[in-house]
C-alpha cells in the first residue's frame, strides 16, 4: 500500500474532483435552462420515455415518492410537464412532457445524477459494496450520517418514505454529499469556495 499521505491526498483530490463536478455542471444546467439538476433529470427521463408513472419515476430517481411530487409541481408551474390521471384507475397519475418540457430538452446539457446512477447501476454487487463502504466511513468521519439528504445543489430534502428503503449501497452516497451540501451551508457562501478550500 502506498504511503498514508499519498493515499489522503489522492481521496482529498478525489472529493475535490466531485465537488468540481457537481457544482460545474449544476451551474450550467442553470444559467442554460433555469432549472436545478433534479429538474432536468426528470425532464431528460421523461423525454426517454414518456408518459410515465409518477411511482417509476421516483424509483429511476431514486427518490421517494413525496420528494418526487414537489419536483413534477415545480416543473408543472413552469409548464415543462403536465399530469394526466389513468382513466381505469383515478389513482395512478402519467407524467408527459409538454411541447415547451421537449423543447428545453434538446439543447439541454447533461446531468451528473443521471450519469452517476447509470455509472452505479452498472457496477458489479462487489463494487457498489467497496464504493458505499468507502462513503459510509467518510460520512461517519464528518459526524453527517443522520442528517437528511437533499437533493444535488437544491433545498429539497429526499423525504423518507415508510414503506420502502433507499437501496443500501445508495444510502452513503446520499449521505456523503447531503454533508458536503451541510458543510457548504455553514462555512460558505458559494459550493464552489468549498471545493477550493479542499
Amino acid at each position: 500500500m502506498k504511503q498514508k499521505p499519498v493515499v489522503i491526498a489522492n481521496i482529498i483530490d478525489d472529493v475535490r474532483r466531485l465537488f468540481q463536478v457537481l457544482v460545474e455542471q449544476s451551474k450550467k444546467i442553470e444559467h442554460e435552462t433555469q432549472l436545478t439538476g433534479s429538474q432536468l433529470w426528470v425532464v431528460k427521463l421523461l423525454k426517454e420515455a414518456s408518459p410515465m408513472k409518477v411511482s417509476e419515476l421516483a424509483r429511476r430517481m431514486y427518490l421517494h415518492p413525496a420528494t418526487m411530487v414537489g419536483l413534477l409541481d415545480r416543473l408543472e408551474a413552469k409548464g415543462l410537464l403536465k399530469r394526466t390521471r389513468c382513466e381505469k384507475d383515478r389513482r395512478v397519475v402519467y407524467i408527459n412532457l409538454t411541447e415547451k418540457g421537449n423543447e428545453l430538452e434538446i439543447n439541454s446539457p447533461e446531468v451528473v445524477q443521471n450519469l452517476l446512477v447509470k455509472g452505479l447501476e452498472g457496477l458489479a454487487g462487489r463494487e457498489l459494496k467497496a464504493i458505499s463502504e468507502g462513503l459510509g466511513y467518510l460520512v461517519r468521519i464528518l459526524g453527517v450520517q443522520d442528517v437528511p439528504p437533499k437533493l444535488l445543489m437544491s433545498s429539497d430534502v429526499n423525504v423518507p418514505s415508510r414503506k420502502k428503503k433507499t437501496p443500501a449501497a445508495l444510502l452513503p452516497l446520499a449521505a456523503f454529499v447531503t454533508s458536503l451540501a451541510h458543510i457548504d451551508s455553514m462555512f460558505y457562501t458559494d459550493l464552489s469556495a468549498c471545493c477550493i478550500c479542499l
